[in-house]
């Protein structure tokens, strides 16, 4: 279910896979700061739980601290728990997949290299 303009959903006791797909509907518009509008889709052992249609993302990067599996160092997303909530089950694995079609803007990039001098 849409949350706070994110997907929250729990989960019962076992093994379960899953899965987060976001498709672009529209072009960024970078020059205004705004990154792709899209929907966001939710999935748990392959059943679509959840959808949020976004209007706006970030756009580039903005987190240097990359990506956290098994714990939440930043702030909680539900108040069912507080951050730095740490798993303490199993994750039997973890895959990223970054397929489709990447999305360039080559002075955005400049701009932010630039920035990093």
């Amino acid at each position: 279910m849409p949350v706070g303009g994110g997907l929250v959903h729990g989960l019962g006791e076992g093994r379960h896979a899953l899965r987060f797909e976001f498709e672009p509907t529209s072009a960024p518009d970078i020059t205004h700061g705004k990154g792709a509008p899209g929907r966001a889709q939710l999935y748990i052992d392959g059943r679509l739980v959840g959808q949020n249609d976004m209007p706006v993302t970030t756009p580039i990067a903005i987190n240097p601290g990359g990506m956290a599996c098994g714990a939440n160092p930043g702030s909680a997303v539900t108040a069912d728990y507080q951050a730095p909530f740490h798993f303490t089950g199993t994750l039997h694995s973890v895959t990223v997949d970054l397929s489709g079609d990447l999305i360039v803007d080559a002075e955005s990039e400049m701009r932010m290299h630039m920035a990093r001098q």
